[in-house]
């Protein structure tokens, strides 16, 4: 795929921030960004690295009023040696066009959006933090742009991609954070698209997660929709607790967003040969475990926290202390590894690295 290259004049560049200290995740961004259409009849076209700026979208752009839509959410990293690295990235790619499927997107080939990606990251390379523990986050979205207000499967659609240097997402860092559960509110059903990472799942939770801040908590724990009863993930997050020493998980159903980092706790659990598994979870097992002490842990994993250990959960009004409150061995090695490996502090046995 030919890229056509049309850079921000000298005078129009931005500054990037000196420090991520006091930066608001997500609210800067660089000097460039990724676009490309598609049509009927045309495919994937019109592919341009351009200046950052507003999209040209008309009021009756069918994403606006159908939510048909998909985004991903990746990370590049400045190593210690100075290189700019990816983790990963062609599964952020294919988990894109799984979503693609589900909402009838026109589906992206990995090796050219990436090879795109990497050349947007080449040339606005300066905006990848130099702190330690700061990144910068890669946003691919595809939104559907056909001007036709009519439910229907649209014929044209636009892919960009948008680069923003971040510092820790959670302000405390890792930090145990304390957890809602709900059992006023679902976020998925079977059958749904609990797996894709579309929009309209992530508008349909905020209320939820609005009524957990006001209480104090940083995130909402979702139960299935069905019985009410069975743990699913975090807003955003997937979890994992430990219990009697085996890493537990609830495993994919479809209602469940695929996560990579998910999926890279569980290979390296694997290859450090500890007890792993994925499997459907209660909270009344949970709850039970936090009192007699088998469950010794909880933690998220996710792209943008990477591990966030859990020091409480909150069920129906009452709270249940994890362990003595603090970070645990287990989250603890597990952020430790994977962040070695995307920063090249330590070995890469599985490859997952990609240089820019």
């Amino acid at each position: 795929m030919e890229v056509k290259l049309n850079k921000a004049a000298p005078e129009l560049l931005k500054t990037p921030p000196a420090s991520m200290s006091g930066v608001v995740f997500g609210t800067q961004f660089s000097d460039h960004m990724f676009c490309m259409e598609w049509e009927d009849g045309k495919g994937w076209h019109n592919a341009e690295i351009k200046p950052y700026g507003p999209l040209l979208m008309e009021p009756s752009a069918m994403v606006l009023h159908y939510a048909q839509m998909a985004f991903e959410g990746l990370k590049a990293y400045r190593t210690d040696s100075g290189e700019n690295v990816l983790f990963r990235p062609r599964e952020n790619f294919k988990r894109m066009n799984r979503t693609a499927q589900r909402m009838c997107l026109p589906e992206l080939d990995v090796e050219e959006v990436l090879d795109a990606l990497k050349q947007l990251l080449r040339l606005d390379s300066a905006w990848v933090p130099h702190e330690s523990g700061t990144t910068l986050y890669i946003r691919p979205t595809i939104v559907a742009t056909e001007e036709a207000i009519g439910l229907k499967v649209s014929s044209k659609y636009l892919f960009f991609i948008i680069l923003s240097p971040v510092g820790p997402y959670y302000s405390q860092g890792f930090n145990p954070v304390k957890i809602m559960v709900s059992d006023k509110y679902v976020r998925a059903v079977p059958g749904g698209v609990g797996y894709a990472k579309t929009g309209g799942n992530y508008a349909a939770s905020i209320l939820a997660e609005k009524e957990a801040k006001e209480l104090g908590y940083t995130q909402v724990l979702w139960l299935d929709a069905v019985e009410r009863r069975y743990i699913e993930e975090v807003g955003a997050m997937n979890i994992f607790f430990v219990i009697n020493d085996e890493i537990v998980t609830p495993q994919l159903t479809g209602t469940i967003l695929p996560g990579i980092t998910r999926m890279s706790v569980l290979e390296l659990g694997k290859m450090w040969g500890l007890k792993v598994s994925a499997r459907r979870i209660s909270i009344d097992e949970v709850l039970t475990g936090l009192k007699d002490g088998s469950v010794t842990e909880v933690f998220g994993a996710g792209t943008a926290a990477v591990i966030s250990p859990v020091g409480a959960l909150s069920y129906k009004e009452e709270e249940y202390q994890v362990g003595n409150g603090e970070t645990g061995p287990v989250a603890s090695r597990f952020y430790e590894q994977l962040t070695g490996i995307q920063y090249g502090k330590e070995a890469d046995p599985f490859d997952w690295v990609e240089s820019i």
